[in-house]
């Protein structure tokens, strides 16, 4: 029971890393709001988790509003944030020359600006409570290297190292940590997704995606799994000191070990 007591916000909770991630916080001892875009999806995560320790809230990460909104409705139903998992995100896929704009700027703000501003949100309480929290952003293995089709998404997971960095000490003396997590590939709807659409930019199979692209570097040419980036975030979590602030974890299987 490594978050016994905590109350944890989990962004993009309603499916994949961030649902496995909120069900490890729960068997932690931690009662966990599951922000996501989806209310529905959202209320069904938290009821899945079942009892009066989970509860489900709608939340644009890309909106100042959503997300004060989001945040006060936590501190209203339990009192209090110790952790925040800024996990939402997106992925489009397409050669830099061809990229819309448009999808540029929707990549860097669900990633981006959606961390600052439940960031920012969060900060206001963990500095007034006084006891101290953990602030985890969900980063990349391709917050350390660069892919093909990748720009905005290796962009902005770049940028989440240089956030924590700067929220792990401006937060020190408030008891604050801030990591990024770095996953290599997790078999995920959006890993899903991309597997047809790498295909087809590539000029190669579905079957080569997998084993040439996105498995061919790791050491047992295996997917990262949600379990093991939920078990990263406990770590995270649960640490007592600031000993680890402003630290990366890679969790890719060997992909990359830096």
């Amino acid at each position: 029971m490594r978050l016994l007591g905590k109350v944890a916000v989990v962004t993009g909770a309603a499916s994949g890393i961030g649902k496995e991630i909120a069900r490890a916080f729960q068997r932690e001892g931690a009662k966990v709001v599951i922000a996501d875009l989806n209310q529905a999806g959202a209320d069904a995560a938290a009821a899945e988790l079942g009892g009066n320790d989970a509860i489900g809230v709608a939340m644009d990460v890309t909106s100042e509003a959503e997300v004060d909104a989001g945040m006060a409705r936590a501190i209203s139903a339990f009192g209090r944030i110790d952790v925040l998992v800024s996990n939402a995100g997106i992925q489009i896929v397409a050669p830099v020359k061809d990229f819309e704009f448009a999808k540029w700027k929707q990549m860097l703000a669900i990633h981006l600006d959606g961390a600052f501003l439940t960031t920012r949100a969060v900060l206001k309480h963990m500095y007034m409570q006084t006891t101290g929290g953990s602030i985890i952003y969900m980063g990349s293995v391709h917050a350390k290297e660069a892919s093909l089709l990748k720009a905005p998404y290796v962009t902005a997971k770049h940028g989440l190292l240089g956030l924590a960095k700067v929220v792990a000490k401006e937060g020190a003396k408030y008891g604050v940590r801030a990591n990024v997590i770095c996953p290599g590939f997790v078999r995920t709807p959006l890993v899903d997704k991309q597997i047809p659409e790498q295909a087809k930019a590539l000029g190669i199979s579905e079957e080569q995606v997998i084993k040439g692209v996105m498995l061919k570097d790791t050491v047992d040419g295996e997917f990262t799994t949600v379990e093991d980036v939920a078990e990263a975030a406990v770590f995270f979590a649960g640490f007592k000191t600031n000993a680890l602030t402003g630290q990366s974890l890679i969790v890719s299987h060997g992909w990359s070990m830096q």
